[in-house]
């Protein structure tokens, strides 16, 4: 019920414009310094000798006369319609302020409703996905089991081990040992996570990824993060990172610190930061939760790093894992 609140908040900020009050303080103040002014003017005039009667007109006396009289009326009536014309403005400029904080508030709202929705799909995904390679693991175990290796005579003192005599893997292997390396474009694409559920290759690289031990936990972390982040109207789509330089995330991945490194928290949006700070201070379970993604993003560029092409860096700083990591580590000092 708090959306309609904040919408009807801001017609009812719009629209007061429309009511006016009646005279304002000043404008009554005007009224009688006015009559005022009139009232003595006209004691003057009935108390001052009058002309002779023989004496001509003076037109320009007269007209000095009428400028004495109404000019002092109109400089106060000038000063009560300056005073009026503030205190609509100021009036204004409030309930503009409220308009805009309502509306800000009521996206706000919204965000977090769509973060919310989106972030329970995204798990029930990744929960899925970690079912299949639980069953995928129990599958790989008992493929080992069944099968009954050759039994070759232990050898002797002066008989070396050849490949061919070699034992084979133990029983119940679990499919993480036996599973080809990940490969870095399924890596890059992991960690940007799916964009839609359509995303057909996403969550094909999504699954290779969860697969291996290290990828998965790493994964897990930043989807922990972004979801909380979420919580507060931090999306890292929204996000505009000056880009650095591959090679300013080398230096960073063989452990470089400060200025050299400093380009890494490129995140500029003051409103997030802030947000984020204020978490990283009063939240715990986001303190920690931040702190262990840091950790683990840290350790996977550092191997990373060790093969892969100024390219596929390039394209790692663009996911949302890596951004996260940006605005995350620019709040914590990683850079510094």
């Amino acid at each position: 019920m708090a959306e309609p609140t904040i919408k009807a908040d801001a017609v009812l900020a719009l629209s007061g414009g429309a009511e006016r009050e009646g005279a304002s303080f000043a404008e009554w103040i005007a009224v009688g310094l006015s009559a005022l002014w009139l009232v003595f003017t006209a004691v003057f005039f009935l108390t001052a000798p009058s002309p002779p009667s023989d004496q001509p007109v003076d037109s320009l006396r007269f007209v000095m006369t009428l400028i004495a009289v109404f000019l002092p009326v109109a400089l106060i009536w000038v000063a009560a319609l300056a005073a009026r014309s503030s205190r609509i403005m100021r009036e204004e400029s409030r309930r503009l302020q409220a308009s805009i904080d309502a509306m800000r508030q009521t996206y706000l709202a919204d965000r977090q409703l769509q973060g919310t929705k989106g972030g329970a799909s995204v798990e029930r995904r990744l929960d899925e996905i970690a079912e299949a390679t639980k069953q995928t693991e129990t599958t790989m175990a008992s493929f080992a089991s069944n099968r009954s290796p050759k039994r070759h005579p232990l050898p002797t003192a002066h008989q070396p081990i050849t490949s061919e005599e070699q034992p084979s893997l133990a029983l119940g292997t679990s499919a993480e040992e036996i599973a080809p390396p990940l490969d870095r474009e399924d890596m890059i694409r992991a960690l940007n996570f799916p964009d839609t559920d359509q995303d057909e290759e996403g969550f094909v690289a999504l699954r290779r990824a969860l697969q291996e031990r290290q990828a998965r936990q790493l994964i897990q972390a930043a989807q922990d993060v972004l979801t909380l982040l979420s919580q507060d109207g931090i999306y890292v789509d929204d996000l505009s990172p000056d880009r650095a330089r591959p090679s300013i995330w080398r230096r960073f991945a063989m452990g470089e610190r400060g200025r050299a490194v400093a380009s890494l928290g490129g995140v500029r949006d003051r409103s997030s930061l802030a947000l984020t700070a204020g978490r990283m201070r009063e939240d715990p379970i986001f303190r920690d939760a931040a702190h262990h993604f840091l950790r683990l993003f840290d350790k996977m560029l550092a191997e990373f790093e060790n093969d892969a092409t100024d390219e596929q860096i390039s394209f790692l700083s663009e996911t949302r894992s890596a951004r996260a990591f940006m605005l995350l580590g620019r709040v914590a000092g990683t850079f510094d």
